[in-house]
């Protein structure tokens, strides 16, 4: 046992400890070892093996969960050597000592209680409901090399030997294999950046795997990231200032993404402790090459189509894991984050972002790439991104109603046009879902729009790939929740409908103005653009998408531009988009802050009226909306699209 990663766990345990010298055990799942230790000393060691599945905190995935448990129950005292133990009971029967094809419950069981909340304690993921023991095996011959279903086992004399040696509430922690990152073997890692969604994502895939985790934000006091906060704290992460103070002798990494700048403290106190500074791609990259992973992209639609391919295939039986780019409502609302999942089998699903170029590094199993225009980089560079990412795939299906997509390699292309070799029968748009039609079986999806069509093509298109069709995927489609601010809709007392969409580029802009339309004949569009870069990169398409996607009778009100830290030419405003637009056909206005757009607002909707909330980035963004619904009367539905009325 490494003593420095010793001296970590002794400094992680005696926090809880009554007795600071009391003994505890450490399974270490790289090593197969189970080491007896006192403070900071090995008094013992047994081989021990775990699960043959690997490691995990997924209930029913035969995996051994990683992180801090003690001893929960001592059974089988004074039992013989090899006498057979069945739902924790004596049966009063000796093995044989045939070698058994069964990993069968011998001699000892030291019954194991989780303590750390949604990793190993609590629903879903509890070690005790579990049935995690310490165990004997009739496989003694092949202790050392991982063998059990989630189990620690151990051969008999040891196990005997181990149970004289600790109590009841003795400590236990099972210590996961380091994430291989490169040449680094990380066991801690800090992010930069931590409230990020990718990032966050990052973060708690991480603590899943039972990674230690620390992470600061700069927007660490804001009373928008305090939800984000306490999940992240409940998961065993440290979150601090970004101050430095959260990288020590103690990180194994630091990781940062695009945004992070070089003169963050974080980097600083990394590069004076002589750590490993990993982009937030190199992580990712490093899991998808670890999993059975698929990965979405393109420019628009990724959040939405990774939240449907991993609901429909876990409905359909599979147990994906998740690293998304949004929260998922149908997590959200396990009190989870909502971004980031750990599932029981080899299956991972991500979104892979295209904004930084940094997908190039991903090779992932499977890759459905869904449309390109213009956003944080041009088309041509971005389809330089895509069609590196199609060679470094498996199997890749690309969407062949987009022309641009039509010119790249693809293993299969879906979509409506004649090249598409997988194709809907027929559709149907429908002013608040839709409906595909494909070899008998309707599916019916209750989001609206036509992109949406064009993103359920892709996540069936996918599915049916990995064997999931039929009726219990059209189950999974009708009852599908949808990702958080995707076109969210709350209908308010005075019969005005407000739309919360984190529509942030003229692509995504059309077509939440166009679901829109669905509700209302009127849409008065709010709009917060994200970043003066961006901005600048697109005033000329938003003028012309506004300008095309907006009628006579409806409202525009641009806010200032959210600006969310660090470097920046701030040489661009929204009143550049309003001058822009011209003597446009419908009313269009700069505001100078959100106290004017509430006033106006309170003067401008008028019953029947759609007010589309849309933007990125800035997590204050729901806060507005929920604003504007109590200034229009206050909440009386908060619906589904296709349950709207």
């Amino acid at each position: 046992m490494d003593s420095a990663q010793l001296n970590r766990i002794y400094k992680k345990l005696v926090k809880f400890m009554t007795d600071p010298g009391e003994v505890f055990l450490l399974q270490s799942i790289e090593t197969q070892t189970l080491f007896v230790c006192k403070r900071e000393t090995v008094i013992a060691g047994f081989d021990a093996s775990t699960s043959r599945f690997g490691t995990g905190i997924r209930e029913n995935s035969f995996k051994t969960p990683p992180g801090i448990h003690r001893i929960g129950e001592k059974i089988g005292d004074g039992a013989p050597l090899g006498r057979i133990f069945k739902d924790r009971e004596d049966t009063g029967i000796d093995w044989d000592r045939v070698s058994s094809e069964d990993n069968l419950i011998l001699t000892r069981i030291l019954r194991l209680e989780g303590l750390e909340e949604g990793i190993n304690r609590g629903a879903g993921v509890d070690s005790y409901g579990r049935f995690i023991y310490i165990h004997g095996t009739s496989r003694e011959a092949l202790v050392g090399a991982p063998l059990s279903h989630g189990c620690l086992a151990l051969r008999n004399r040891d196990m005997i030997r181990l149970f004289e040696m600790v109590n009841v509430g003795a400590f236990v922690y099972i210590d996961p294999p380091p994430v291989i990152i490169g040449e680094n073997r990380c066991r801690s890692i800090h992010f930069a950046g931590i409230f990020g969604t990718g990032m966050s994502a990052l973060a708690q895939y991480m603590r899943f795997q039972g990674i230690a985790v620390s992470g600061s934000d700069r927007l660490l006091a804001g009373e928008n990231t305090a939800s984000m906060r306490r999940s992240l704290e409940g998961l065993g992460c440290a979150i601090v200032g970004q101050d430095g103070s959260g990288v020590d002798e103690d990180t194994d990494a630091l990781c940062i993404s695009t945004a992070i700048e070089e003169s963050n403290p974080d980097i600083a106190a990394a590069r004076a402790c002589g750590l490993p500074i990993i982009h937030r791609s190199d992580l990712l990259a490093a899991i998808i090459a670890s999993k059975k992973t698929i990965a979405v992209a393109g420019t628009s639609g990724k959040s939405t189509v990774t939240a449907m391919i991993f609901e429909f295939l876990t409905s359909c039986g599979e147990s994906p894991s998740l690293i998304s780019g949004a929260p998922l409502r149908r997590l959200e609302k396990q009190g989870l984050i909502g971004n980031a999942w750990s599932g029981g089998s080899d299956l991972l699903i991500v979104e892979a972002d295209e904004s930084d170029g940094t997908l190039v590094k991903y090779s992932p199993e499977a890759a459905v790439i869904l449309n390109i225009s213009k956003d944080h980089k041009g088309v041509d560079e971005s389809a330089g991104f895509f069609e590196k990412l199609v060679s470094n795939s498996a199997w890749a299906a690309l969407n062949a109603d987009d022309p641009i997509l039509a010119t790249l390699p693809a293993t299969v292309r879906f979509g409506r046009d004649s090249s598409a070799s997988w194709r809907p029968d027929r559709e149907e748009l429908l002013p608040t879902s839709v409906k595909l039609f494909r070899r008998g079986i309707e599916y019916h999806l209750p989001l609206p729009g036509s992109h949406n069509l064009e993103n359920l093509r892709g996540a069936l298109c996918v599915c049916e790939h990995f064997g999931c069709r039929g009726p219990v995927l059209a189950d999974a489609v009708r009852t599908f929740e949808g990702v958080a601010r995707r076109f969210t809709i709350t209908r308010t007392a005075r019969n005005v409908h407000v739309v919360d969409d984190f529509a942030h580029n003229p692509a995504k802009i059309a077509a939440a103005v166009g679901a829109a339309r669905g509700i209302s004949e009127r849409i008065i569009a709010v709009y917060q653009p994200h970043g003066f870069g961006p901005t600048r990169f697109l005033r000329d398409e938003y003028i012309a998408t506004f300008r095309s996607v907006l009628c006579p009778h409806d409202s525009l009100y641009l806010l200032p531009i959210y600006y969310a830290g660090g470097t920046a030419d701030k040489d661009i405003s929204s009143v550049d988009i309003i001058t822009g637009l011209g003597p446009a056909s419908f009313d269009a206005q700069a505001v100078r802050d959100r106290g004017e757009l509430l006033t106006r607002l309170q003067d401008d909707a008028r019953s029947g009226d759609c007010i589309l909330v849309m933007g990125a980035r800035d997590p204050s963004i729901p806060a507005l909306v929920r604003k504007i619904v109590e200034l229009l009367g206050g909440e009386t539905a908060h619906l589904p699209a296709a349950t709207f009325r």
